[in-house]
Formats: structure tokens, C-alpha cells, sequence
């Protein structure tokens, strides 16, 4: 298996479920968790001579992310019937969009380990209803809960332009961040927001012929790790397969997969249907879209600059490190948040470190995101220029953070109150230095003649200096006079 040269070649399907207050072709409201069967009606239940009507919201929210998405968008679109039988599917028929999809033929950016972006090309982007679900926790039977059929469900198919596990998680990542960013879905995976179905098979090389192996779809994956770990697992087997049977792509037919995580491995479900298997046809209760310049033109302008842009200018514009700039982005709020304030004049790395060291932790705690807690922008910046300008020491900017947080207010008066503003007057800090150079005989001699315990001693006396201050010495200052007294 080592011996042999290969590509790993994936594409991507997504699912995404869009955060509309109802569904996509019926009034029912989307919710999750409640109790079976309590958001239907006759549309989504597929009662005969029901008629669907379409929710303006979802085919909006849709054409917001293939923009997003660098995706073209068609001015004109149709609804079509995809046949097929599963007990969770009442009409026996899902709507979908077969030949016309609204958006097609665009691109995803998506962050590597090197700190450099690549690009991911996006097929198509089109627009359907999600099924039921079945459960099997009940008995010795299966159940079916059609809350969940109706709710406008975004397909996003990518071409097989990613190489590895790690490119497949970056992207579901990435597009997480995206619809979050605009806002279209929630993106919670454990809600069954999205659902990811990486496309595997690999081009092996040997004895100078290339070897397509069978492609292997594996359905319904619904965590990061779970799609990083089957990509990887369907390489190795895949490999392995190779080397036993030497089946190829045009001797076996495509095949699904479900992922056991308990095992740790994927799990033959059944071979793939082709298009005509589901008699595509167009929709005969619902008319087509049309797509005009100015209702276009509205949608544009609900854009937002993407995640992977604000992380790029972060690090290039404001010198953060990749992994911060990531950090800070991870959501819109926090983002624009950070932004917000160094844009009043704070040094972004100090304003970073707040937040991400102590903002992120009590945001976290309280079940809110950074802009919720109870401080704004313009006292955030204060707070970063007081700790710059030497007023207070970097572990009380933490506690004046943390009361802020709790209790908001401005920081310069919390700083008094709370008795935390650093002494500068060198006079004062002066008198300090001398009395605890007149105090520690042994750790100056060490400081001032033993190399090997020079840098020890500095630290110990400066710790007795800021001792001495309860605190409140300018350390910048006490490191000054010290070397200048001892000259070191």
C-alpha cells in the first residue's frame, strides 16, 4: 500500500437548512425538538389536493449565499418533482430543482495549515424540501416524525477539488462560518442544520497508468470530525481494496456509505441511483421564478464582508497571527465587535487578547456572544489604551474586563474604585527601588557580578519593588531604574 502513488479526490454535498420562521411550500412553523408530529399540515403531510405555495424568505436566503459564494444566479428558475419512495417522504416525491438551479458555477475559499487560502469550485446551489425523519428508538419498529418535512433545505454541490480529510473539514468549516455570517441558518450540526456527504475516490498511479477507483458517497454526516475521519477511512479502505480485487470506476458502480462512529468506519448502504431513476419532471402546482435586477440588487446589499476576507485583513491589516485572526472570526458578532473597537484607536493586539483571553471565557459562561456582554465598544478601547499607556497593569485590565462585563460601566472609574490605576511618578517609585536595594545585599551583589544568577535576582528584586506598591508600581518604570542603578 505505501508503494503505491495516489490522489485523493473528494467533492462535497451540503445540506443546509435555512432559519425561515416556516416552511418552504406550507404555513407549518419550524421547530426543533418538539414533541412528533405537531408542525404539519396537509401540504407537508402530502394529504391529496393540497397546493404549495412558495416561502419568498427561503429562494432569498438562498440566492444570498450562492452571492456569497461567487455563485451566477439564474433570472429564471422552476421547481421539479423528484420521485422516490421513503416512508419519511409522504408525497412520494420531493420538490427540488433538477435542470434549472437557481445559482451554479462558482467558488469557496477555504483557509490551509500554511496560512494561505485555496479555492474550491462550486457546481451548483439549489433549493428543495427536506424529508421527515425516522427514528428507531421506540420499539421494535420505526417511527416517523414529519416535523421536519417541508423545511427549505439549500443543496451545495462542489466539484472534486479537495485532496485530503483536512480540506473536506476546512471547507465545512468555512461554509459554516458563511451561512452563520449572513445569517441564512443556524449551522447547528447537533439540530441537524447541516449535514455534509464528502464524494471519495482516489487516482492511483502504477506502472505508469493512472486507476480511478469507484467513487464512495458516505450520506449524512453531521459533525467536523465525523466527515474528516470517513474521508480517511474510505482512503485507507480504498487503497486497500485496490491492492486485493484491482476493481476500477468503470468496473464498479458508485456506492453510498453510512459512517458507524462507534466502529470508526463506513458501511455499505446500497448502490447509487443515476438522475433518470427519480423521473425528474417539472412542477405542475408551482410557477417558475423569476429573477428581476432590482429585487437582485436588494438581495446584494444584504451581503456582509465573509469570514475568510475579515480573517485575511486581520492578520495582514493589524498584524495578528492566523490563529488569532481565526479566533476572532469564528462568528460575525465577535468579529465586528473587534473591529469596531481598534477602529476608535486601540492597539488590536491588546484589544484581541481581551477577548479572546477573557472576553470569549465570560461570553462562554453566560450563554451570549461578545457584544452582549454589558460593555460597548468605546469603553473596550479605553480600557485597551489604558493598559498601553502604562495606567494600569495587564492582569487589572482582566479584573476591570471581567467588571465590565458584569456590571458595565466606564473604566478609568472603575480603576480607582477598585483602587488598580498604576503609580508613574518616578520620585515615588525611586524611594521603593532604594529601599529594597538597601534591603537585599545578596540578590544586588547577584545581580550586578553573577551572570548565572543575574537575570534570577533582577526578578526578585522587582517583584519586592511591585510588593512594596501593592501592585501599583509602573512596572516599565521600576525595570528602568533598576538597570540604571545597578547598571545592568
Amino acid at each position: 500500500m505505501a508503494d503505491l502513488d495516489y490522489k485523493v479526490i473528494v467533492g462535497l454535498e451540503i445540506h443546509v437548512h435555512l432559519a425561515t420562521k416556516t416552511k418552504i411550500f406550507c404555513g407549518c412553523e419550524l421547530a426543533y425538538g418538539d414533541t412528533a408530529n405537531t408542525h404539519v399540515c396537509p401540504v407537508c403531510l402530502g394529504m391529496p389536493g393540497s397546493l404549495p405555495v412558495m416561502n419568498k424568505t427561503a429562494l432569498e436566503y438562498s440566492i444570498l449565499t450562492g452571492l456569497a459564494l461567487n455563485c451566477e444566479i439564474a433570472k429564471f428558475t422552476k421547481w421539479d418533482r423528484k420521485s422516490y419512495y421513503y416512508p419519511d417522504l409522504p408525497k412520494n416525491y420531493q420538490i427540488s430543482q433538477y435542470d434549472l438551479p437557481f445559482s451554479e458555477h462558482g467558488y469557496i475559499e477555504i483557509p490551509l495549515e500554511s496560512g494561505e487560502t485555496k479555492k474550491i469550485r462550486i457546481l451548483r446551489a439549489h433549493l428543495e424540501e427536506d424529508a421527515g425523519k425516522n427514528t428507531h428508538t421506540l420499539g421494535n419498529f420505526s417511527a416517523i416524525d414529519l416535523n421536519r418535512a417541508g423545511t427549505p433545505l439549500l443543496e451545495i454541490v462542489t466539484e472534486p477539488d479537495m485532496n485530503s480529510a483536512e480540506e473536506v473539514g476546512a471547507l465545512a468549516r468555512e461554509l459554516q462560518r458563511i451561512v452563520r455570517y449572513l445569517g441564512v441558518s443556524e449551522g447547528d450540526m447537533q439540530k441537524g442544520h447541516m449535514r455534509f456527504e464528502p464524494n471519495i475516490n482516489l487516482h492511483i498511479t502504477k506502472n505508469g497508468e493512472v486507476f480511478k477507483t469507484p467513487i464512495s458517497e458516505v450520506k449524512n454526516l453531521n459533525s467536523f470530525r465525523a466527515v474528516e475521519r470517513s474521508v480517511a477511512y474510505e482512503v485507507r479502505r480504498q487503497l486497500a481494496a485496490f491492492e486485493e480485487t484491482g476493481v476500477t470506476m468503470q468496473m464498479g458502480n458508485k456506492a453510498t456509505y453510512g459512517w458507524d462512529d462507534d466502529k470508526q468506519m463506513t458501511v455499505l448502504q446500497r448502490e447509487k441511483e443515476e438522475a433518470h431513476d427519480y423521473r425528474y419532471f417539472p412542477d405542475p402546482d408551482l410557477v417558475p421564478v423569476d429573477i428581476d435586477d432590482a429585487w437582485l440588487g436588494e438581495i446584494k446589499g444584504r451581503l456582509c464582508e465573509l469570514p475568510i476576507q475579515m480573517q485575511v485583513r486581520f492578520a495582514k491589516e493589524y498584524g495578528l497571527s492566523d490563529y488569532d485572526a481565526g479566533v476572532l472570526t469564528a462568528d460575525r458578532a465577535t468579529a465586528e465587535f473587534f473591529d469596531g473597537t481598534v477602529k476608535l484607536g486601540a492597539d488590536a493586539k491588546r484589544v484581541c487578547n481581551l477577548l479572546t483571553q477573557t472576553g470569549l471565557k465570560l461570553a462562554n459562561e453566560k450563554g451570549v456572544s461578545v457584544d452582549q456582554l454589558r460593555i460597548s465598544m468605546e469603553n473596550l478601547a479605553k480600557l485597551a489604551k489604558m493598559a498601553d499607556g502604562g495606567d494600569v497593569s495587564a492582569s487589572a485590565a482582566t479584573t476591570i474586563f471581567e467588571e465590565m462585563a458584569e456590571n458595565g460601566g466606564d473604566p478609568a472609574q472603575i480603576a480607582e474604585a477598585k483602587n488598580l490605576v498604576q503609580k508613574s511618578d518616578a520620585g515615588e517609585i525611586e524611594a521603593l527601588v532604594d529601599a529594597v536595594l538597601a534591603e537585599n545585599a545578596k540578590a544586588v551583589e547577584d545581580a550586578k557580578n553573577n551572570p548565572k544568577k543575574g537575570k534570577k535576582a533582577m526578578g526578585f528584586l522587582m517583584g519586592q519593588v511591585m510588593q512594596k506598591s501593592k501592585g501599583q508600581a509602573n512596572p516599565k518604570i521600576v525595570s528602568q531604574l533598576l538597570n540604571q542603578k545597578l547598571n545592568v
